[in-house]
């Protein structure tokens, strides 16, 4: 695995470095380099780094303004670097990985990237579990009269509400889910599921036309199977917006 890193410094001398310091561990790659804090921000967008040696004092924005603008939770792993000592007790209140003092030796050096090794590690695996989760959590298993189906939310048209039971329709055929309408819109909010009105929520990717109804009060959805479904009035901006939207398959 290769770790892009962001170097923010106001000294060039500084900056070539820890380029130096770095090229002797080849899974970390230099993404680019920063002169001052607004700069930093910029390229936390564009380059998306995977870790950062930011430096406490710069004239302008310092580090510590760069994190308070960016965000802690948005941030990348950051190991602070500055010429004092006295800083050290803050940079760890905004989770830093590590704070080195200048000049920074090899050794010092080496230990601080293993302890970014290790977080960025534990942060992939963390994240590799959330994903693992979200896959589980849009597979659904429904008893059948020869055993288990097991459907992805994406192969399902829509869903419709029948009393303690939910109606799952995919490519014609209907299948119960003893489950409310309610769990499985929780379950399903982060894929492409929209409810319409209280008893139904459709596949956006199934969509093919939003239609205004005749009296022009209403609306209802036409799948691409060309099942109709009424949509809710308070309802019909949020479809609306949900198929405006891109879809991430």
């Amino acid at each position: 695995m290769i770790f892009r890193v962001l170097i923010v410094d106001d000294e060039p001398l500084a900056r070539r470095g820890i380029q130096q310091l770095l090229a002797r561990h080849p899974e970390f790659a230099v993404a680019g380099e920063c002169r001052n804090g607004r700069e930093a921000l910029q390229a936390l967008d564009t380059l998306a780094p995977d870790l950062v040696f930011l430096d406490v004092q710069m004239p302008e924005m310092d580090g510590f303004a760069v994190i308070r603008a960016r965000g802690v939770r948005r941030m990348p792993a950051v190991v602070f670097i500055t010429a004092y000592d006295t800083y050290a007790v803050r940079a760890f209140e905004t989770n830093a990985v590590d704070y080195l003092v200048k000049p920074v030796t090899e050794a010092r050096f080496r230990d601080a990237l293993e302890r970014v090794r290790e977080r960025l590690t534990a942060r992939d695996i963390a994240a590799r579990a959330e994903r693992l989760q979200a896959l589980i959590r849009q597979r659904l298993v429904v008893p059948t009269s020869n055993g288990t189906l097991v459907l992805d939310a994406a192969e399902i048209d829509w869903i419709a509400a029948d009393d303690y039971y939910a109606e799952l329709y995919t490519g014609g055929r209907k299948h119960l889910l003893r489950e409310s309408l309610a769990s499985l819109a929780a379950r399903l909010e982060n894929s492409h599921f929209v409810r319409v009105h209280r008893s139904a929520i459709v596949n956006v990717a199934r969509v093919r036309e939003l239609r205004t109804t005749a009296a022009g009060d209403g609306a209802i959805v036409v799948l691409r199977d060309g099942t109709e479904i009424p949509v809710s009035r308070r309802r019909k901006e949020s479809i609306a917006s949900a198929l405006r939207r891109p879809l991430h398959l």
